[in-house]
């Protein structure tokens, strides 16, 4: 049944984006309005210029010139508008150190990020809080894709997903033992790795999408939870714009057809392949809930702890500042004075 409900929902979802880059693309490709035609304010000035000066002009007929030729000055160039035989390429100086600049700042703002973790062990370094972070090129789309799959973590993360399907006995033909450990360990780190090299490396480098997870931290709960949510199929692209995630719902669905290889004979079908790649995406939806809230529940905890221990300090203050004030007591039997 689950089988089913997946491959109804995988045509709905395609279908969903195609419609969505049908209509930007028909946006995109609407024709744009007809050039309004002007004559040059430099005519009349030349006309006049002409008539005046009318009774100078040499006998010769060959020195007449047309007034609308080589008296005609030349506009002033607008901005973002070159003179003719001018170029503004990448190669001017200007330029380069503009995209030098911008190239350190995104290096820079990278680098912040692959610092990122939730809980202080789970690596998040697809993460920014910075909605105007710089696009990435493709060569640090492979970088941070490369630095999250090295890291500690993955590692770690497939070894509980090995260990919880070896207690239930998932693909039994894997057995049991070290040897069906080894082999559930390296498929469930191999599909890892082969859905994010396609959706985070690959498809983001060829479809121009950032594979980050811009977290929003502010509004309602609600809110934050659906745009948690649909980070899954919608992503921004690196002109700025936002559109469907193209490159996240295929890589992990490219990932599982990969995946046929090394999966059992009998766990082969397309309704098997289309399930593995429909489950990445779900549990990246839990990922981007968890990273999205995971600074609220920090900063709670952190609150919390502060003030039980400024309670626990008032308190033994309190008892400090009663012990000093009580008067000391006389031994039983002493004589009173």
């Amino acid at each position: 049944m689950s089988q089913n409900r997946c491959l109804a929902l995988a045509p709905l979802i395609f279908v969903s984006l195609s419609c969505v880059r049908a209509v930007r693309a028909q946006a995109e490709d609407l024709p744009p309005s007809p050039p309004t035609v002007s004559l040059p304010a430099a005519h009349s000035t030349t006309a006049v210029a002409v008539v005046d000066s009318a009774e100078n002009l040499p006998d010769d007929p060959s020195a007449t010139h047309d007034p609308g030729s080589a008296d005609i000055p030349q506009q002033a160039a607008q901005p973002g508008q070159s003179q003719p035989g001018q170029s503004t390429s990448a190669g001017d100086p200007s330029t380069r150190a503009t995209q030098d600049a911008d190239r350190q700042k995104a290096e820079d703002q990278l680098k912040e990020q692959e610092h990122h973790r939730v809980m202080g062990v789970m690596a998040a370094f697809n993460t920014t809080i910075n909605r105007d972070a710089l696009p990435l090129s493709p060569g640090q789309k492979f970088q941070l894709f490369f630095k999250s799959q090295a890291d500690p973590w993955p590692f770690a993360l497939t070894a509980v997903v090995a260990g919880i399907g070896q207690a239930q006995n998932d693909h039994q033909s894997y057995g049991q033992g070290v040897q069906g450990y080894a082999k559930r360990y390296g498929a469930d780190y191999t599909d890892a790795f082969i859905g994010n090299f396609f959706g985070n490396a690959v498809l983001t480098s060829w479809w121009h999408e950032d594979p980050r997870y811009f977290q929003k931290g502010t509004g309602s709960i609600t809110s934050r939870a659906l745009w948690a949510a649909t980070a899954t199929v919608w992503c921004k692209r690196d002109n700025g714009s936002w559109g469907p995630n193209y490159a996240n719902v295929i890589g992990n669905l490219i990932g599982a057809a990969i995946a046929n290889v090394y999966y059992p004979a009998g766990e082969r079908t397309a309704a098997d392949t289309i399930t593995r790649g429909l489950t990445v995406s779900a549990e990246g939806i839990v990922g981007s809930e968890l990273i999205e809230f995971w600074p609220d529940i920090a900063r709670h905890y952190t609150k919390n702890r502060a003030a039980k221990a400024a309670q626990k300090a008032a308190q033994q203050d309190a008892q400090s500042a009663s012990g000093q004030s009580t008067p000391t007591q006389q031994p039983a039997g002493a004589p009173k004075p």
